[in-house]
This record gives structure tokens, C-alpha cells and sequence, in this order.
């Protein structure tokens, strides 16, 4: 697999909503994925109660000491400066620059993310402990930015089945310099595509990818695409945060019973660091997916929910926070998930009346014992293999997880059971 190699080749670059590094973004995964379609909003274009801001770019931002000396560079640390800052070239007092900084309170030693998107703002983001070490009464700020008409850009990959059924898979691009929020989604989904093209050329449904800046993108996006995306959507997840190896999070739906849901919590049933939220704890583009009158059938997935570690936002959210055991682990999630609706048997039915003898084929003790938990689960699936519950819905009725239904699945067809 080659998510970490995408992370660390996607991680160092000053990404926001618009401009050059998105779209060079873009162009990195079109080099990934030859078919990805660029979609492109026109700076000032009106997408439901929002406008699409201007582009935004940075070539260059620091703060020197009366002696010239740079305390502060954005160009080694690409969260010192506040995301969207309008351009400024002067002398401040230490009282004026300090209502300009942000920092985290909580960890001394990190830069926090901060970002004014729709408010013409300055400001510069610094550890704690640098904050305490300004010492002198005028610093020198530098921030050399600009904003100019032009477009908010995403990508797009539709992967045809045979069905226009669709399965929908959305994750933002917007982040500078940090990997579990959110390259490690992106490296994710390229990877998706990538198990899809290899082991599902001709696959039973259609697949829907794109990758957009965070709130504003999937607002222009569902702009563009709402009535194909309500038509033809079977199910679908926003992801974020997928390269930690700690937790395992769901984000339910609104109504926390669409397909989504029920594919998530039958692929990680049983799990020890399990946590399931309701749609209250929503957070990124589940927001939008699921509003009132959108109410497409989409769930979150993170591993360590945004906002839930302390590394979130700051520049400790960095390449040695995530794992490629975490990578790894996020990408079989979601293989689990496709494998079982590609499989022939997503609605399994069982062909005999009555049970099976199931110990003259090998698929249980032939000797009669007290304890045999094992049988029980076989029985249990072809006692619901009803041909009307899905593999999700039967993992949820008979506490099993997601991974080991394939198995009894593949095990019951080759035995010509379902």
C-alpha cells in the first residue's frame, strides 16, 4: 500500500479553500487517479446562503525582532500564519501584535490551525512558549498574501457499475500541513479507487468519489449534483481523520437509520474502542450531507474523532501521529464494506427447508457437545439468510461482525448452502 508515501509527498504545503496548493493538490491525485474530473465554482458564485470566496495565496509571512532576526517563519512552519490573511507590511507594538496571536493554551509547545475565511483579518499562530518569550516592544510583521477572482476547485471520480446505484465517498483537501486532519483521508480514498479498479472492474454498483475543500466545497458541490446524488445514492461517508490507530469512530446520520449507518456498525460490531456519536457530535462534511432537505443516506467515519485529540489542529498532528497499522486497518473498513455489497450474497437466501445437515459438510462437530458456540453462529446466520436482510442487518441481528459474515458467506455458497 502506498498511503503513507502519498501523506508524506501530500503533507508540506499551505493548503486552504482556494488557490495554488489546492490545485496542485488536485494535480497529485490526478496522477494517482488519471480519470479524476476537476470541478471548478467561479469566485463570487451564489450556492445556496453561501458565496464562494476569492482565491486566496501566501508567498511569504514572518515576524523580526529590532535586530532583524525572524522570530517567527512561516516557511518552516506552515501553521504560523492565520489561514485567508489579508496582506500587511509594518512596524507593531508587542500590545498591538499580541492581539494578533493565537496560540493553544493547553499544549505549550504547539501551533495551533486558525483560519478567517469570510472576514478580512490578519494574525500569525505561535506556541505558548514563544509568546512568552517576546520580550522586546516593536516587532516588524510581514504577511505577503493576495486575493483575486478566480475559482474554487475539486475533484471528482465517478467509477460506472453495472447498476447507477451509487456508494459515495467524500473527504476535504483544505488542510495545510497536518496528516490524521485530513491527507490521511485523501491517501485513503486514493487507495479505495485503486482496490476497486484491481478487484471490481465490472462491479455491481457504481462508485462516487470527490475530494473538496470542507464546508464550502460540499456546498458547492451538492449545488452541482443534489438531484443525481438523491437519485442514485445508495449509501455513503464522509471521512476524516483515519491515520491514527486509537479509536474507531462513527458519526451516525441525522436519523442514525440510513443504510450508512448500518454498514459502519456491522464492519466494526464488537469493537473494543468502538465509539458511536449521534448526529449532534457531527463535525465535518456529514453536516451538509445530512441537513434538512439534503438528507442523503451519509455517515462519518474517523478513527480518533476530530476534535477528540489533543493533537487536532496543531502542528503535532504531524507524520509521526499517525501509523500505517492505523492507515491499514481505516482502508479494511471500508474493503469489508465493499466486499459485501459486490458480493452475490448481500441479501443472502437459504435453499433448503429446514436446517442443512451442516456436519456432513464439514461446517460443524459431528459429535454433540454442550459448548458449540461456533455452530451456533452458522445456524444463526442461515436461520436469518432469509433472502430480505442484507449482511449488514444480519451482523446486527445475530452479534457478529462484518468480517467474519464474508466468511460465513463464502463458506455457506461454496458448500452451495445460499
Amino acid at each position: 500500500m502506498n498511503m503513507f508515501r502519498i501523506i508524506k509527498d501530500l503533507f508540506n504545503m499551505p493548503r486552504s479553500i482556494t488557490g495554488e496548493p489546492i490545485k496542485k493538490t488536485l494535480g497529485y491525485i490526478k496522477n494517482e487517479i488519471s480519470r479524476l474530473k476537476i470541478l471548478k465554482f467561479k469566485s463570487g458564485t451564489k450556492v445556496f446562503d453561501w458565496v464562494v470566496p476569492e482565491e486566496w495565496n501566501i508567498n511569504d509571512a514572518y515576524i523580526k525582532n529590532s535586530k532583524g532576526k525572524k522570530i517567527l517563519n512561516f516557511k518552516k512552519n506552515y501553521l504560523n500564519i492565520v489561514y485567508h490573511s489579508t496582506p500587511v507590511k509594518k512596524w507593531i507594538s508587542k500590545k498591538d501584535l499580541l492581539k494578533r496571536i493565537h496560540y493553544d493554551d493547553t499544549i505549550p509547545t504547539a501551533v495551533p490551525y486558525v483560519t478567517s475565511y469570510y472576514k478580512k483579518y490578519w494574525g500569525f499562530c505561535m506556541t505558548k512558549n514563544q509568546v512568552k518569550k517576546l520580550s522586546e516592544k516593536n516587532y516588524y510583521v510581514h504577511i505577503d498574501s493576495s486575493f483575486k477572482k478566480g475559482n474554487l476547485e475539486m475533484g471528482e471520480y465517478l467509477k460506472k457499475g453495472n447498476q447507477k446505484k451509487e456508494i459515495f465517498f467524500s473527504t476535504y483537501i483544505c488542510h495545510p500541513s497536518m496528516a490524521n486532519d485530513n491527507i490521511a483521508s485523501t491517501a485513503l480514498q486514493i487507495e479505495i479507487i485503486k482496490y476497486l479498479n484491481k478487484n471490481y472492474r465490472n462491479s455491481k454498483y457504481s462508485y462516487r468519489f470527490v475530494f473538496l475543500p470542507e464546508t464550502i466545497g460540499s456546498i458547492c458541490y451538492l449545488s452541482k449534483r443534489l438531484k443525481i446524488l438523491k437519485k442514485n445514492m445508495l449509501l455513503g461517508f464522509a471521512i476524516s481523520c483515519v491515520g491514527d490507530n486509537k479509536q474507531y469512530s462513527i458519526i451516525n446520520s441525522r436519523h442514525g437509520n440510513r443504510l450508512s449507518d448500518s454498514a459502519l456498525n456491522s464492519v466494526l460490531k464488537n469493537k473494543k474502542n468502538l465509539k458511536i456519536y449521534s448526529y449532534l457530535d457531527r463535525g465535518s462534511d456529514e453536516r451538509q450531507y445530512c441537513y434538512p432537505g439534503i438528507d442523503l443516506p451519509v455517515s462519518g467515519f474517523c478513527r480518533s474523532r476530530f476534535h477528540t485529540f489533543k493533537e487536532y489542529h496543531t502542528d503535532h498532528d504531524n507524520l509521526n501521529y499517525i501509523s500505517k497499522e492505523g492507515l491499514n486497518n481505516s482502508f479494511k473498513v471500508f474493503k469489508n464494506i465493499i466486499d459485501a455489497l459486490e458480493s452475490k450474497n448481500f441479501y443472502p437466501k437459504n435453499k433448503f427447508l429446514c436446517e442443512p445437515n451442516l456436519g456432513k459438510r464439514g461446517l460443524m462437530s459431528t459429535i454433540g457437545k454442550k459448548f458449540q458456540g461456533k455452530n451456533k453462529v452458522t445456524k444463526n446466520f442461515l436461520a436469518y439468510s432469509d433472502g430480505t436482510k442484507n449482511l449488514f442487518e444480519i451482523c446486527d441481528t445475530i452479534n457478529i461482525n462484518l468480517e467474519d459474515a464474508l466468511i460465513i458467506s463464502r463458506k455457506l455458497s461454496e458448500k452451495k448452502l445460499i
